[in-house]
This record gives structure tokens, C-alpha cells and sequence, in this order.
């Protein structure tokens, strides 16, 4: 199960390594409340509500247990069905995840209390209008991903401990969140790995908004994730 990033759409996040992760497993690919195909309802974004519409659809589908691989806010998603639904989960990826405000710098906070549209990188807007060709609706999920941002609050050490699947941290040196934050992570989370790759936010996934002229890195994730979902 690949869970996309704030803004973003399952191949904006994803669509570098879907072709690869789809040669040995089954892969579902879903799109959070507002964002990409998926509509909108008349409520805030939480990362509750998105990891419940998560178990939702796995219901759905019959899927009684998968892996998850969630990258940015996909990550603070998939934390919360591993604690919300842990029946449904296997082993899970976090990708570029923070916990607490602290793990980022101040003006990444502040800079949601002015953030317009223009701010958002024009390759994730052409990215959702790919997906759903309705500028009201884009602007309707920035404003929601952005006001989610804003009110965001720490989580406590204890809630994060009680993430009992086995579980793989990746992270950027240049991420959003300190590699220190990572780490605090890394030992928080009983049964946990930790990966720090170079560059910034998602390029060792292919996350398109960080890419050099589209490029997938050579040093990047793919075989990692690979080897810990394969490993006994």
C-alpha cells in the first residue's frame, strides 16, 4: 500500500519506483481525501480520518494485512494505521516522516502562515491537475494540506512506542525533518531500522518535486525497501 505525500498525488510520490516494487508484489496505490482522483468532504484533513478511510478501503477490497510505504504526510498516515489498525499491517515504511514540530526548522512552520498557491512547486499543481483537472480543487487541497500543517501538534513518545509492525525510517540528510529527528525516531519504535540517504525531501524515492531535471538518483531506496519487505 503506497501512501502519498501532502499536495501530492500517487505518481507524483511514487511513480518512479511503482514499476520496479510491481515486478515482485501487489501494489495499491491510493489517493488521500481532496487530493488527486479522490473528492473532498466537508470536513478538516486529519491523519486519523486518513488512516481510517485507509482500513476502509483495505476492508473493501478483502485485504486482510499489507505493507505500507508512506512518504511525508503518507508517512504520519501510515503511523496512524499501524496504531489505529494494527491488524492491518504487516511491516511499514516511513519515508521522510516527522513526529514533532521540532524536528523541522522554525521558517518551515512560519512559512504556512502565508503560503499561497504560488508557493506550492508547480510540478506537484501540473501533477494534481493530471490527475483531476479542476483548479478550484486544487486550490480546495491546498488550502486543507496547508491548514492541517498549521495546526499541526506534537505527538507524544508514547504514542509513537506503541508502534508494535516491523518498521523501516528513510530519510534524507537534507529532509524536512534532522536526521537527528530520525534517530530519536529510530530508537522510539520498538522493532525499527533506520536509512539516511543524501539529498533532500524524497529524491531517494523519486518524489518529483525533488528531482534534478526529472532524474532518479543513482544512490536511492529502491533496494532497501525491496530487501526489508522481502526479509523474514
Amino acid at each position: 500500500m503506497l501512501i502519498h505525500g501532502g499536495g501530492s498525488t500517487i505518481q507524483t510520490s511514487f511513480g518512479r519506483i511503482i514499476p520496479r516494487l510491481a515486478m515482485h508484489r501487489q501494489i495499491i496505490g491510493v489517493e488521500l481525501q481532496a487530493h488527486g482522483h479522490t473528492n473532498d468532504r466537508n470536513t478538516h484533513l486529519t491523519f486519523e480520518q486518513d488512516a481510517d478511510d485507509v482500513a476502509t478501503l483495505l476492508n473493501n477490497l478483502k485485504i486482510s494485512k499489507a505493507d505500507f510505504l508512506g512518504f511525508s504526510n503518507g508517512g504520519q498516515t501510515t503511523m496512524e494505521i499501524a496504531i489505529r489498525h494494527p491488524r492491518l499491517v504487516n511491516k511499514i515504511i516511513l519515508a521522510s516522516v516527522f513526529y514533532k514540530r521540532s524536528a523541522a526548522v522554525p521558517q518551515f512552520w512560519e512559512g504556512f502562515d502565508h503560503a499561497t498557491l504560488n508557493d506550492m512547486p508547480q510540478i506537484l499543481r501540473e501533477g494534481y491537475l493530471t490527475a483531476n483537472n479542476n483548479a478550484e480543487s486544487l486550490l480546495n487541497m491546498f488550502n486543507k494540506d496547508v491548514q492541517r500543517m498549521k495546526t499541526f501538534k506534537d505527538w507524544t513518545d508514547d504514542y509513537v512506542k506503541s508502534i508494535k509492525a516491523r518498521t523501516l525510517i528513510i530519510t534524507a540528510n537534507k529532509d524536512v525533518g534532522s536526521p537527528e529527528h530520525a534517530v530519536e525516531m529510530y530508537r522510539l519504535i520498538p522493532n525499527c531500522e533506520l536509512a539516511i540517504f543524501p539529498g533532500g525531501h524524497g529524491a531517494y524515492l523519486g518524489a518529483i518535486e525533488s528531482l534534478d531535471n526529472g532524474k532518479m538518483p543513482a544512490f536511492n531506496a529502491i533496494d532497501l525497501i525491496e530487501e526489508f519487505l522481502d526479509k523474514e
